[in-house]
């Protein structure tokens, strides 16, 4: 079992910044790819980032440009700096891990951006 724990999230002003972390516990050897996902008012949750144990990334939607993904291996522990926030970024952010094939989420921090 792997748990993880983000921190983080909080009220920012548009335009500000923020960095999430994102904590693994747990049976964390093996962990390959992890990352963050968000959910907006009214829609499913979405990809923002990825990253693979090598520091391989990927970016979706669109925070695409304004986030980076970074990873700490020895800490298990992954972050996202988000930047050029806006009202429309308001979402609860998941961070995600893959081990062997299953998918751990975290609970989710809430980012809340003022106009």
């Amino acid at each position: 079992q792997v748990q993880l724990v983000e921190s983080g999230g909080g009220l920012v002003q548009a335009g500000g910044s923020l960095r999430l972390s994102c904590a693994a516990s747990g049976s964390v050897f093996g962990i390959n790819t992890m990352g963050w996902y968000r959910q907006t008012p009214g829609n499913q949750r979405e990809l923002v980032a990825l990253i693979s144990s090598g520091g391989g990334t990927n970016y979706e939607g669109s925070m695409k440009g304004r986030v980076t993904i970074s990873r700490d291996n020895g800490k298990n522990t992954v972050y996202l700096q988000m930047n050029s926030l806006k009202p429309e970024d308001l979402a609860v952010y998941y961070c995600y891990a893959n081990l062997f094939g299953r998918d751990y989420w975290g609970k989710g921090t809430l980012v809340t951006v003022s106009s």
